[in-house]
């Protein structure tokens, strides 16, 4: 009997454990926390970045759809008030139980920030409809100019910042200050993080004007805006060119031709020492490199034999301002390359006599003969090519040489190029009104006597009509530069007025666009350079 009963009272036991397993559920899953994973954001302009953070517990279910006007998620400040500059714009479900990510927005408001804000997830109570709250930690939200000095540039272009060490001036072409520069990219280049670098004036005329023109020198070598790596890079200023794009067209039209480099540009804003300078033109400097001038660079041994012969890097320019310089033909050459102070009394006399054996050739009687004049000593590819960018775009300064660079590599012929520096008179008739009806450069240094040549004459009309489909693209192209360059104008020119150009010609502006709008000048070099197009084969 007592058996029974202990046999009874230990079923009861487990009937009523297994009626209660029934009748009570699996707790619910409750909020007790939210984690994000980040200290810091930063928001590129127009951009965003991801927060990723966790909920515990990790079956807690909640409305992250930030449209919904039930969404229990929100993005605050530590006043619990919306953010001003940034704002959530959507939360992604992980693939693991309680994972989250926040995409968080910038606003595009012209200002920089720093602001602290947290995520907060409202729990509704199903009875009352009452909300209560938990939040996550702060973290903190930066623009992506909060690293600028409180600059930011929003017109489109890449800013180049830089800095000189305890905000020294620069005030010398000579003596570089030592600096630091960083660049912030847009949607179509990367930016460069703070690195160091030295900073100069740099120019001639152009350093008298009160918009400055710089060379900088970084410390170790740097990409920049997806061009080959090198330390010396210049920023063009650009002052007396009411369209700001004479020097990147120049560089377009060139790259259409056979010429061995042409120098990488982009247009930027430039911000020195927290001061916002306008548009500016990054740009390769002319230097002999394996990716920019590329020819055999020369040690002091290189004295004699094959080794003497090169690679040379001349320029031919008026304002006779260079080291090492002489005339022939009242054609003003110097140097660059070698370095004046590594240049040997050798290299000297060979270089000076090459450029004479070429004019002897060029004025002699048989200066048409393949074996004996000028093509001896000449690439005339490159020096057809070559006229053919100055010409097309009405640049005169082939014939007052200024920025005109020849270069002669070890055992080679001499080679005309790179272009440069076309802001002065460029598309303009205001320096050259014959170019309405005629040719700009058909008279000048060389060239003068290589068009008495009829074979010369015959290959730059032939290359001229085939090079012409691309030369016909370039209008769309001004357009397009336009387009890109219509914000960055309207601030420079608020900044900087191009018509003191006249204060160094005379009291006569230069380019005869600085007293137009951009729009009005823009339209005056698209029309002078659909004319060109046309002018030129008639007189060739």
């Amino acid at each position: 009997m007592k058996r029974w009963i202990g046999f009874a009272a230990l079923l009861a036991l487990v009937l009523v454990s297994c009626s209660k397993d029934q009748i009570e559920p699996e707790p619910e899953a409750r909020l007790k926390s939210i984690t994000v994973s980040a200290t810091t954001l930063i928001l590129p302009v127009e951009g965003n970045a991801e927060l990723p953070f966790t909920v515990r517990d990790p079956g807690f279910v909640f409305n992250y759809s930030v449209s919904s006007p039930d969404c229990q998620i929100s993005l605050v400040g530590p006043d619990g008030k919306a953010p001003k500059y940034f704002h959530l714009s959507g939360v992604i479900k992980g693939e693991e139980p309680g994972h989250y990510t926040a995409i968080i927005q910038d606003d595009n408001i012209d200002a920089t920030y720093i602001e602290d804000a947290l995520l907060t997830l409202a729990l509704v109570n199903p009875e009352t409809g009452n909300r209560s709250y938990i939040n996550s930690t702060t973290f903190s939200v930066r623009s992506e100019g909060a690293d600028t000095g409180g600059v930011i540039i929003r017109t489109g272009l890449p800013v180049v910042y830089v800095n000189t060490e305890n905000g020294a001036g620069i005030w010398s072409k000579e003596e570089y200050v030592k600096a630091s520069l960083m660049i912030k990219g847009n949607s179509k280049y990367d930016g460069l993080g703070a690195t160091s670098c030295q900073i100069r004036g740099r120019g001639n005329t152009t350093w008298t004007w009160p918009k400055k023109p710089y060379l900088i020198k970084l410390d170790e070598k740097e990409h920049i805006f997806g061009m080959h790596k090198h330390k010396r890079w210049v920023l063009l200023a650009n002052f007396l060119d009411r369209t700001l794009m004479r020097n990147i067209i120049s560089m377009k039209v060139s790259s259409f031709t056979c010429l061995a480099w042409t120098p990488g540009c982009v247009p930027v804003e430039l911000v020195l020492n927290g001061e916002h300078m306008g548009n500016y033109l990054l740009i390769e400097q002319v230097r002999v490199d394996n990716h920019r001038v590329d020819i055999t660079e020369m040690t002091p041994q290189d004295n004699s034999g094959d080794a003497v012969t090169g690679g040379y890097l001349l320029e031919l320019d008026f304002h006779y301002d260079n080291t090492f310089q002489w005339k022939d033909h009242d054609i003003p050459f110097a140097v660059k390359y070698p370095d004046p102070d590594e240049l040997t009394p050798a290299q000297k006399t060979y270089i000076k006599n090459y450029i004479a054996e070429v004019s002897n050739a060029l004025y002699g009687s048989n200066f048409t003969d393949p074996e004996k004049g000028y093509a001896k000593y000449l690439d005339v590819d490159s020096f057809v090519d070559y006229w053919i960018v100055f010409e097309v775009m009405g640049n005169h300064e082939l014939g007052n040489p200024g920025s005109v660079f020849f270069h002669k590599d070890r055992k080679g012929k001499l080679v005309a190029g790179p272009c440069w520096d076309f802001d002065w008179g460029v598309l303009s008739y205001n320096t050259s009104p014959h170019a309405k009806t005629g040719l700009v450069n058909g008279k000048a240094i060389w060239y003068r006597q290589l068009f008495k040549d009829p074979a010369f004459k015959q290959k730059v009309k032939d290359r001229f009509n085939e090079l012409l489909p691309m030369l016909q693209t370039i209008p769309a192209y001004i357009d397009e530069t336009q387009a890109l360059l219509r914000k960055s104008a309207e601030l420079n020119f608020k900044m900087w007025n191009p018509a003191e150009d006249a204060s160094q010609n005379g009291g006569n502006i230069i380019n005869g666009d600085e007293n137009l709008s951009f729009d009005e000048a823009v339209a005056r070099i698209r029309s002078i350079y659909q004319e060109r197009l046309t002018v030129i084969p008639k007189n060739l």
